[in-house]
């Protein structure tokens, strides 16, 4: 970097007024935290090519996870960048952080938030237009019958020691699920769940269950989120039915997990107009989900779901920048 500025200051007086205001700020090195899930994976990865090619920024990625992400940023300034960061679960201390000045929220990196429910297929959704809530489709055993007798319906559960097993199961005791004919089913594993719904699919048969998005399963197979017709009340949610113990659960609907791009102070002031496209860019759930669906059919990585966004999705991306930065990662591309 160096020997590139060295090299080209006696050219600038001549050309200060020819070149763009997006070219005259020094974007220099960032660090971005690609997180150890596929969506935020495939987003850094999407922020390194285009802060690259269009920005001219010296880029590199580093392993990352939530808390410690979260933690480091926050203590040590670094990385500069988290693309996907889910709020919910540092939220106090984000509002500090961001308070006190020591780093900024850019963008919803996923517009549509971090959604969860319980799910069915599109296709039964189509064929019953009528069941558009989980109560509802508690009244129709017979529609999602239980691979282990299917005399009975099921409601397929999250594999043992995720949080959502504990919620899936407080809301089946809340619907009082097993009187109307349902059993609780235990998936096992995450390959376990997506299997249950590829089945079902494979089929054309009925299911029912939890699950969340953006996600490569729900990218992949078409499935509609029913309604709990019940509002979301957070503090019966934090007390009660995402909580093990919880001893008289109500039906609460699942909260909407705010998802957003953290980055530090110093990016903020350093980065320029890179800054601009960090607080543009957002992508929806649909789209997040055809990517990843598209990375796990072709055993992907992350930058290759990140090249396969860019030329598949040129109408979104091509529109969180100027057009002189469009044609740099155009022609990177």
């Amino acid at each position: 970097m160096k020997k590139h500025i060295a090299s080209a200051w006696l050219a600038v007086p001549l050309l200060a007024f020819a070149v763009p205001a997006w070219a005259q700020s020094e974007c220099g090195r960032v660090t971005i935290a690609e997180m150890n899930w596929a969506s935020a994976g495939v987003a850094a990865q999407v922020d390194k090519l285009i802060l690259e090619n269009g920005y001219g920024c010296d880029v590199e990625l580093v392993s990352g996870d939530t808390m410690p992400t979260f933690t480091s940023m926050n203590e040590k300034a670094e990385p500069d960048l988290a693309p996907e960061l889910w709020v919910n679960a540092v939220r106090t201390a984000l509002d500090a952080a961001v308070a006190e000045g020591r780093l900024v929220i850019a963008a919803p990196m996923l517009q549509d938030g971090g959604v969860e429910g319980w799910w069915i297929p599109k296709y039964l959704a189509e064929a019953h237009p009528e069941i558009d809530t989980v109560q509802k489709a508690l009244e129709h055993p017979e529609l999602f019958p239980s691979p282990e007798d299917p005399s009975i319906g099921a409601v397929h559960n999250c594999p043992a020691g995720w949080n959502c097993q504990i919620s899936t199961a407080n809301l089946f005791r809340a619907l009082k699920a097993e009187d109307k004919g349902f059993e609780l089913v235990d998936t096992g594993s995450a390959a376990g769940l997506d299997g249950s719904i590829a089945n079902a699919y494979a089929r054309k048969a009925g299911w029912l269950g939890y699950y969340w998005a953006p996600t490569a399963i729900l990218g992949k197979y078409e499935m509609v989120n029913l309604s709990f017709d019940a509002p979301q009340d957070k503090a019966d949610w934090d007390a009660c039915t995402s909580q093990p113990d919880c001893p008289d659960p109500k039906v609460n609907s699942y909260p909407v997990s705010d998802v957003f791009t953290v980055v530090t102070k110093g990016f903020a002031e350093k980065a320029g107009v890179a800054m601009d496209y960090v607080k543009t860019r957002k992508w929806d759930n649909q789209t997040v989900g055809a990517v990843l669906a598209w990375m796990d059919e072709n055993q992907g990585t992350n930058e290759d779901a990140a090249r396969y966004f860019l030329e598949t999705y040129p109408e979104m991306w091509q529109s969180w920048l100027p057009a002189e930065v469009v044609a740099k990662v155009k022609d990177a591309l």
